[in-house]
């Protein structure tokens, strides 16, 4: 990060306008947004990979014996195939949500990139919209 001369700090030519801040807010709120969904992201890609590790769990395990699945914030006894099946829902279930809120990050970055343009092409450097 570098610091503003006195000069580029003084250049307050372009004027603000009632638009313009609507612009910027439009900017924050799509911010705060992506963020908010690429932590969903992250943490729906780390139950992703728990689900994977107990796939490769379930194929090892005796398909006589039940298996305690956890359903919500409880573990019950299921049935091995029972088990296979559930877990086989849960997986697509957790990739339709992954892709839905991929989809989502794509739209507000794309949506952010467009109001950057406008943006930047009014307040050049007089506006930081970058991390």
């Amino acid at each position: 990060m570098r610091m503003l001369s006195q000069e580029e700090e003084r250049d307050d030519s372009a004027e603000v306008t009632w638009e313009d801040q609507q612009r910027i807010n439009s900017f924050s709120k799509l911010n705060t947004r992506l963020r908010n969904i690429e932590e969903k992201i992250a943490e729906l890609k780390q139950e992703k990979e728990a689900l994977d590790d107990i796939s490769m769990e379930l194929e090892l395990a005796d398909e006589d014996k039940p298996v305690m699945y956890r359903i919500g914030e409880a573990f019950i006894h299921l049935p091995h195939p029972r088990a296979v099946k559930r877990l086989e829902k849960d997986l697509a279930a957790l990739n339709a949500e992954l892709e839905k809120h991929t989809s989502s990050a794509e739209d507000c970055e794309k949506q952010m990139k467009e109001l950057k343009v406008i943006l930047y092409a009014k307040f050049g450097r007089a506006i930081n919209l970058d991390e």
